[in-house]
């Protein structure tokens, strides 16, 4: 399993614990929050190098993240233990999604270029506020964020890991 490990997709990373039942928050990762941290949902972590499953007891909103249990995490210190994991799906478990939409683990490492073919970088993350959506970039001269909208972002190609931009003058200058 620990091979597979790299192939999986993050839905979350675990904040902190809450309270003293074993329960943590969440910060999800994911478009489908209700359906990755349902009841009885699988998902995996690795801590001291091993990955090991874990199955959702429980899920309630919180402020801008979520509680979750997991079974067999009943106390403070079986939360403590979570602490700063990610919480990581097979891909073969994520749903299928809308055309020009894409899960964020397909964003990063694709390379970016003009319209003239021209490098411009490679997409290091993904930064998403409110609903601006944006693509981190990784250029020569430092860090870039490109809007992830069609009018900016003219090809996706996540298969081919190639994203073909045509931004605004100045953008790549900031």
């Amino acid at each position: 399993m620990s091979d597979d490990w790299d192939e999986m997709a993050v839905v979350g990373t675990v904040a902190r614990p809450h309270g003293i039942r074993g329960e943590v928050a969440v910060d999800p990762q994911t478009a489908f929050p209700r359906e990755r941290f349902r009841r009885g949902a699988q998902m995996f972590v690795k801590r001291a190098g091993q990955v090991e499953a874990l199955t959702v007891r429980g899920c309630r909103p919180h402020q801008s993240r979520l509680l979750v249990s997991f079974d067999g995490v009943t106390t403070r210190t079986a939360a403590e233990a979570l602490g700063r994991v990610e919480l990581r799906v097979p891909e073969s478990a994520l749903q299928p999604l809308p055309p020009d939409t894409y899960y964020q683990h397909d964003l990063v490492g694709c390379r970016v270029r003009l319209t003239s073919g021209e490098l411009v970088g490679e997409v290091a993350g993904y930064d998403e506020v409110g609903d601006a959506r944006r693509l981190v970039v990784h250029t020569t001269r430092g860090e870039v964020l490109i809007p992830l909208v069609r009018s900016m972002c003219l090809s996706v190609d996540t298969g081919a890991k190639e994203i073909v931009v045509d931004p605004p003058e100045g953008l790549l200058d900031l």
